[in-house]
């Protein structure tokens, strides 16, 4: 049975107001007392023995006029990726029927753009987005950055969440990104609030950052209000071609501490263990479900990069007692913002 309090004895009111250095002393408690406090939190706000299953599919890859240093999507980087051009309708909701069929209850769907453009292509995301609708499930999609009336017609379609991380902190961003500004990732957060669309925004870890970077990153996305409803914690996948590819793996403890962290900042959040799970053992992943994480991505693949197969993580969760959660998406979209409100 799920048990959900108003409030967990660590959060007796979700704060917007978090600071830095508030944040890095709870990333940098004892780890046994980190993981606690941040299961505490956790059940109070949801139900530990579930994790949301989530499969992301890459409708339009490579070719990208973004220079982020980490993706092989990037037109700037020489990975070897083929670019190939948006899927058909048809064939992205075969792919999200096989998904719910294995467990999945949302789906998500990346185009490597750096902005959304009116036109035929739009046209289909938007077919997209309803299609996954009427399969039962929620939808997300990625697309890069997104002007207002765009993000109106996606909530219009039904869209459940829109994922825009903001990667990285803001002094460090320049290290990763120079063909967008920070700011341009917050006005397109902005402009997805506004329109009723539940935010999927998080971070990389892994590439190169201090640890006050991380915990700017995370104060950045506690500080929006409300919280975005899905945090998304990533470790980087350092693929040949990029300029990140000698980096090494991020160690399990720092993984586990980045999520806890947030579930201590963000405790009504969905925090998804996402990218550079092959880097961790069974025991790692439990750890980090421990810390608070409660959604995985699922399938072979995200986007470009490996992920764990459908059979490793259904064993996984079997053996661990966990099971699927099946989300009341009606509950979680937010309502528009006034005009008041937006100023």
């Amino acid at each position: 049975m799920q048990v959900i309090r108003d409030s967990a004895p660590d959060c007796e009111n979700l704060r917007h107001d978090w600071t830095v250095e508030e944040a890095r002393a709870i990333h940098d408690s004892s780890l046994i007392d980190l993981l606690y406090r941040a299961q505490d939190v956790h059940r109070g706000y949801h139900d530990a023995g579930r994790v949301q299953l989530c499969s992301l599919l890459s409708i339009k890859t490579g070719a990208c006029p973004e220079d982020c240093a980490y993706c092989p999507q990037s037109a700037h980087h020489d990975t070897g990726l083929s670019a190939e051009k948006l899927m058909d309708v048809d064939s992205v909701l075969s792919s999200a029927r096989t998904a719910r069929d294995a467990g999945a209850s949302r789906f998500c769907m990346g185009a490597a753009w750096r902005e959304v453009r009116d036109g035929a292509e739009f046209d289909a995301v938007i077919e997209m987005v309803r299609g996954v609708r009427d399969l039962g499930m929620e939808a997300c999609v990625t697309l890069g950055m997104l002007e207002k009336d765009q993000a109106e017609r996606l909530a219009d379609a039904g869209l459940t969440a829109y994922n825009h991380n903001l990667d990285t902190s803001r002094d460090f961003y320049d290290q990763i990104i120079t063909t967008r500004q920070y700011d341009d990732r917050l006005r397109t957060l902005q402009n997805v609030r506004e329109a009723g669309i539940t935010l999927c925004t998080g971070g990389i870890i892994g590439m190169g950052e201090s640890i006050d970077d991380r915990c700017a990153m995370l104060v950045e996305l506690a500080t929006l209000d409300p919280h975005p409803e899905s945090v998304p914690v990533n470790a980087l996948v350092a693929v040949q071609g990029t300029p990140l590819e000698a980096m090494e793996p991020v160690p399990p403890i720092e993984m586990a501490r980045m999520i806890a962290t947030a579930r201590i900042l963000m405790p009504r959040s969905v925090v998804r263990l996402s990218a550079g799970r092959t880097k961790l053992s069974e025991e790692a992943q439990l750890m980090c479900f421990m810390a608070g994480a409660n959604s995985i991505f699922f399938g072979e693949k995200l986007l470009t990069t490996g992920n764990p197969d459908t059979e490793a993580d259904t064993k996984l969760m079997r053996e661990a007692g966990l099971e699927p959660l099946v989300p009341d998406t009606a509950a979680a979209a937010p309502s528009k913002l006034s005009a008041t409100e937006r100023q």
